[in-house]
């Protein structure tokens, strides 16, 4: 596929560096990326003040049982964990499958992948920071669609294009509905993870970790228009390579809105207190309050 012209324009060279820094470092070993990655993400970390303050009170809502000393620890995990996810894109996109099976240490679950059967199915995810990589593991098992939010940096969103189209059936624009419902009806499966912040129409609150969290319903309002399944599946990192995890289908979700948010949060919550540095605690989870309070976390600094 030819590069677009606007592309390589010089504003974008910055990026095109970038992305090729990241193409020669995931021809290392795994050992030495994830070495790269961690540190990567530990170099970031004094200077990425708003995020880290962002995560610290994710955690401390989220994991009251833990002392400060103890989300400290996790908090700087965490960002080790930031800097290997963002390593690991470039093994999603430029690994060969054989070489990415090597590292799979197993698949809890594998019976529960539904058959193609004619139904839809809806792979739900969350924003772990294997997410980018648990896509091709996926897809290796059950070919699937990515519904994504578009990049803002066009030549990242390029790359995203044309890489997960390379390894998926397709992806589908988060705001693309009639997309997504037409290919569940048509039996495919969609790969989605709603798990951020919601503030527009169509959002209930529902308990995460303990806290009021605006919750999309998209997964309830997709599953009842079409008919699909709703399995939930994560990789997570270990010691020496990967698990996939493959989840029991949410039976019966589409009745309650209320309900099934509920039940789309408790798993994502067991999950984060599995591998906790591996959850995306940088994301402003809770802005959005039941009672329009403010948020919180501190504001944003007025652009001059």
């Amino acid at each position: 596929m030819k590069i677009p012209r606007a592309l390589l324009h010089p504003r974008h060279w910055p990026t095109w560096a970038g992305i090729g820094l990241l193409r020669l470092i995931v021809l290392l070993p795994h050992p030495a990326i994830m070495a790269i990655g961690g540190g990567l993400g530990l170099l970031l970390y004094p200077f990425a003040l708003r995020r880290r303050q962002i995560a610290e009170i994710n955690l401390r809502l989220c994991l009251p049982e833990r002392d400060d000393k103890a989300r400290q620890r996790l908090l700087r995990q965490h960002f080790a964990a930031l800097g290997r996810g963002l390593l690991e894109i470039g093994m999603a996109w430029w690994w060969p499958r054989r070489r990415l099976e090597a590292l799979l240490l197993g698949v809890e679950g594998a019976e529960r992948l539904p058959p193609d059967d004619g139904r839809g199915t809806i792979f739900l995810t969350a924003h772990f920071s294997s997410l980018e990589l648990s896509g091709r593991y996926l897809g290796a098992r059950r070919p699937s669609h990515a519904m994504y939010r578009p990049n803002e940096n066009p030549v990242l969103q390029y790359l995203i294009d044309r890489n997960r189209c390379r390894h998926m059936l397709g992806i589908i624009p988060r705001d693309d509905v009639r997309g997504m419902i037409r290919v569940l009806k048509q039996g495919g499966a969609v790969w989605f993870a709603p798990d951020q912040n919601y503030s527009r129409k169509g959002k209930v609150f529902a308990d995460f970790m303990g806290v009021p969290a605006a919750t999309h319903t998209a997964t309830s309002r997709f599953a009842r228009a079409t008919g699909a399944r709703v399995v939930p599946f994560v990789l997570l990192r270990e010691p020496g390579g990967y698990r996939l995890y493959i989840e029991p289908e949410i039976a019966h979700m589409g009745e309650d809105p209320a309900l099934d948010a509920q039940r789309v949060n408790a798993v994502f919550g067991r999950w984060a207190r599995i591998a906790p540095a591996q959850y995306n605690w940088i994301h402003r989870r809770f802005k959005t309050r039941p009672d329009d309070g403010p948020p919180p976390y501190p504001a944003r600094r007025p652009k001059h």
